[in-house]
Order: structure tokens, then C-alpha cells, then sequence
């Protein structure tokens, strides 16, 4: 065992001292004993980019591929001879699957390894794909394409998403922008690629190929090195500093033996503390507001991709055609990730972060909105341009603002949350659409509901960002116009003043042992 005094070993019957390094404070440790460097903040760079790499390859194989099994409905609708709203479920429930288990990759990202889990996601996916070559009923296209595949491609997801906001802060937007424009890039290349896949190989030969295309997830998973931040991991004596930690726990935790630093770190009592310091941002009414304009937004985007290629079909467009509508919208997207994601990281813009997101996630509705009076190509082409602009630049956003809204430490379970609150709208939205193109006949009021819902997520999280702004305001005005009481509380030499009147909420207090204190 290594000893913090310099030792020494036996070679050859000779004795050499261990080697020594020196510690991070200055003083000499046993090189032994040392652990991983912390970084005091995201590096902005560096192996960053091999992140944001792998996070690229991630979104094409399974975003973009999940956007590519649109092209499959109406082959999958021929060969069953089922209805829409039967043959929907299929893209509902990858998608509903993916979103609803984002919460469990998070876990096993922070628990386990984020590289387990994308590599195991990368492995359930891939035999989800390939075992859907072999169906012959439709249910079984729901458990392998739907559930296993899902599970998979949320295996990956969030935690892939969530390891670029650990390795950028100041150029957060601009990585994001190029790690999420995956998915319009894969949707550019893969949709004519699948369609040229069925119509050589048929669609059991296509799925096979994305089978084994979809195993590059593993490849992505050993890219993603992790990396310890220092506001991540802490020492006992760090531990013991926080506030949520109560006194008498405090108390029990010092008097243990100096000798046995793991039982005081990981005792149940503070491992509930901490699982439950890990999601606190659940009550942050900022989160709150941005979970519920997230579901409308899901409700919203997620018919589109479904039923776009069957619509263009329906009004004259030819199939390469309508394949092409999905390619542009692709490659358009991957402008919308990328420029949205520089123009926000611009010091005028990066404050306003949250109202380039809304606006984004507006324009996508009205596009929406627009659409049943687009009824030939050449109409249909500007729409794929606007509807895939504002879609990558809204899509790059959500892991932003979520960080804006809960912080750096706790991203991979905000963006699990997150994605989770995707599933039950992505499960139900294209199953109504169909259902109400089955009854109307027209796909009229399917593309009308889904630009209302983004219009009202969009309006909900504005008039919610203008209230917090109105009460700091009215805070503001309270603290400069109003003779206010205001306690004094002593530390010293140093005195700290606050405002009897100010909201607790919007105060952050300085944690000091108080030794006196005077009113006046």
C-alpha cells in the first residue's frame, strides 16, 4: 500500500524510492495515490471536438435514421394492408421508446459509463433493425422497429448530447449546432440512400442494411472520454460544506473515523441526499414552464416527418420526389443547427437565448400552418427550406437553454427529463394524425393541429420569460424607490446587506457563520 512518506521497494535486492509527482496544491504526493486531474471548467476545446464528432454520428444514426422510417410507411401500409393510424404507430413508438427511456441512458451514463451505454445502445438498436427485416405481422414491427430500436437509440441520445455541454462553455451553441446538424445531414444522405435500398433490395433488405449501418454507434461510444469537473465531483470535506446536508448528519459524519472516508461520503443517508440534489431542478419553475412548452413543441413537430413524403405522394408528387422534399429538409437543417448555434453565441445574442428558441419554434408552426395549400413541388420545395431551417436551429437550442435553465452539473439528467417529456407526445401526435386523415380524408386538419400546438408552446414560454422580467423589474424599483429595513449581519470585518423586502427566491445568500447581528 502506498504511503504518503516516501517508501521504497525491493528490485533485484536493490531498494529505489516510488516514484513521486506533485499534487495539484503544490505538495508531493505518491504517484500511486494520485487521481485523474479535475478541470476547473469545460476545456472549450481539445478532445471537445472528438465529441462533438462522435455526438455528430450519433444524431445520423439515430435521429436521422429514425426520420428515414417515414420513407417506409407506405411500403409497410401496402404489404400489411393496414390503415394509417394502424401503420403509424410504428414511427410513434421508436420515437416514443427513444424519449421515454432518455431518463435511463442518463442514469447509466452517470452511474455506470457514458461509453457502456452508448455502446450497448448501439448493440440493442442494431438488432431491433435487424430483426424487423424478418416480420411478417405488423405487432412485431411495433416490438423490434418500435421498442427494441428505441430503447436503443435512447441508450445513446441524451448522453452523447449531454457530453458536449460537459466539454464546452463559451462556445457552447456553435458545438451543439455542429454536433446536432447530424440529423439533417444524415436525413440528406440516408433518405435517398433508403430509397433506393427498397426499391433494389425491398424494404426487408433496407432494414437489414440499416442493421448493420446503425452498429457505428459503437464506434461513437469509445470516443466519448470522460472528463471530472471539479463542480462535479467532490471531496468529503467539500461534501460536508453543502447546504443540503443537515446539521445533525453533519455532525455524525465528522465524528466517524478519520480512517474511513468512504463511509462517510457513502452513507444511505447522504446518497438519498444526493439522488435527490440530482433532480432539484424538477421544482426550478424556470424548468417547469420549459417542460410544458416542450410537450406542445413534440405534439407538434413530430406528424410532419410522418406523414410529409405520404402527403406530397397524395398531391401528384412523384416518389423520388417527395424523398428529395425530405433531403432538402435535411440539409437545410443542418444550416439552421450550425448558423443558429454561431448566432447565439454572439455577445448580443447570448442572453437571449430562450427567445431564439421560441421564435424558432413559432416560425415551425406557422410553416405548419401554411402547408395544406401547398399541392405541387414546386410549392412543396420553399416549405422543406423554412420548416428545416427553423427545425435544426430549435433542436440546437434545447440542450442550451436547458442549460441555461438548470446548469452544467446537472444537464445529463435535465436533458433526460427532457427527452422523456418527447415520448408521450411523439407516441400519440402521429396515430391522431392519421386517425383524423382517415375520418376527414384530408390531411387539412392533421397540419393545423400540429402548427397550433408549436404556435401556443412558443407563446406560453414567451409570456412567461416577460412576467420573470416584469417582476425583476418591479423588484428593482422596490430596493431604489422604498425606504426599506434592511438587517446587517457581521463576519469580521466584512458586513453583507440585504433587503428585508427582496423575494428569497430571486436573492442568493452568502453561507457565513454569523457571530452577531443589529437591527436599524
Amino acid at each position: 500500500m502506498c504511503q504518503a512518506a516516501p517508501a521504497r521497494t525491493r528490485q533485484a535486492g536493490r531498494t529505489r524510492p516510488l516514484p513521486l509527482r506533485r499534487g495539484e496544491e503544490g505538495g508531493i504526493t505518491p504517484a500511486c495515490t494520485m487521481a485523474s486531474p479535475r478541470h476547473a471548467g469545460p476545456p472549450d476545446g481539445g478532445w471537445g471536438w472528438m465529441i462533438v464528432a462522435g455526438c455528430f454520428l450519433v444524431t445520423i444514426c439515430t435521429r436521422a435514421v429514425t426520420r428515414c422510417i417515414s420513407i417506409f410507411f407506405v411500403e409497410f401500409q401496402a404489404y400489411f394492408g393496414q390503415d394509417y393510424a394502424r401503420t403509424a404507430w410504428i414511427h410513434s413508438i421508436v420515437d416514443c421508446a427513444t424519449m421515454l427511456c432518455a431518463p435511463l441512458g442518463s442514469l447509466i451514463s452517470n452511474h455506470v459509463s457514458c461509453q457502456v451505454g452508448i455502446m450497448l445502445g448501439g448493440l440493442l438498436a442494431s438488432t431491433g433493425l435487424i430483426l424487423s427485416s424478418f416480420a411478417t405481422r405488423l405487432e412485431h414491427l411495433y416490438l423490434s422497429l418500435g421498442v427494441l430500436t428505441g430503447l436503443g437509440f435512447a441508450l445513446c441520445y441524451s448522453p452523447a448530447i449531454a457530453m458536449v455541454g460537459k466539454y464546452f462553455n463559451k462556445r457552447k451553441a456553435l458545438a451543439y449546432g455542429i454536433a446536432m446538424s447530424g440529423s439533417g445531414i444524415g436525413t440528406f444522405i440516408l433518405a435517398p440512400v433508403v430509397q433506393l435500398l427498397i426499391e433494389q433490395f425491398s424494404w426487408r433488405g433496407a432494414l437489414l442494411i440499416l442493421g448493420g449501418f446503425v452498429l457505428n454507434l459503437c464506434v461513437c461510444g469509445a470516443l466519448m472520454r470522460p472528463i471530472a469537473l471539479k463542480e462535479d465531483r467532490k471531496t468529503a470535506s467539500e461534501f460536508l460544506e453543502q447546504d443540503y446536508v443537515p446539521e445533525a448528519q453533519k455532525r455524525d459524519l465528522k465524528q466517524m473515523s478519520i480512517c474511513s472516508p468512504l463511509i462517510k461520503v457513502w452513507s444511505h443517508e447522504c446518497l438519498c441526499y444526493c439522488s435527490w440534489k440530482e433532480y432539484d431542478f424538477l421544482l426550478m419553475p424556470g424548468f417547469m414552464v420549459l417542460a410544458v412548452s416542450v410537450l406542445f413543441m413534440a405534439y407538434g413537430c413530430s406528424p410532419l416527418f410522418v406523414y410529409l413524403v405520404p402527403y406530397a405522394l397524395s398531391v401528384g408528387v412523384s416518389h423520388h420526389q417527395a424523398a428529395f422534399l425530405m433531403s432538402i429538409l435535411g440539409v437545410i437543417d443542418i444550416i439552421g443547427n450550425i448558423t443558429f448555434g454561431w448566432l447565439t453565441d454572439r455577445r448580443c445574442l447570448k442572453k437571449h437565448r430562450h427567445f431564439c428558441y421560441l421564435f424558432a419554434v413559432g416560425m415551425d408552426g406557422l410553416c405548419c400552418l401554411f402547408l395544406p395549400v401547398l399541392r405541387n413541388f414546386p410549392l412543396l420545395v420553399p416549405f422543406s427550406f423554412t420548416f428545416g431551417y427553423f427545425d435544426g436551429a430549435y433542436v440546437t437550442l434545447i440542450p442550451v437553454v436547458t442549460a441555461d435553465v438548470v446548469g452544467t452539473s446537472s444537464l445529463s439528467s435535465a436533458l433526460g427529463v427532457v427527452y422523456f417529456l418527447h415520448a408521450i407526445p411523439y407516441l400519440l401526435s402521429p396515430p391522431v394524425a392519421g386517425w383524423l386523415v382517415d375520418t376527414t380524408g384530408s390531411y387539412t386538419a392533421s397540419f393545423l393541429l400540429c402548427g397550433f400546438s408549436m404556435i401556443f408552446s412558443s407563446t406560453l414560454l414567451c409570456f412567461a420569460r416577460l412576467a420573470k422580467k416584469i417582476k425583476r423589474t418591479h423588484l428593482r424599483s422596490l430596493t431604489n424607490d422604498t425606504g426599506t429595513k434592511q438587517h446587517v449581519w457581521t463576519n469580521g470585518a466584512i458586513a453583507y446587506s440585504v433587503t428585508a423586502e427582496l423575494d428569497q427566491k430571486d436573492v442568493e445568500f452568502l453561507a457565513v457563520d454569523t457571530n452577531s447581528y443589529s437591527n436599524r
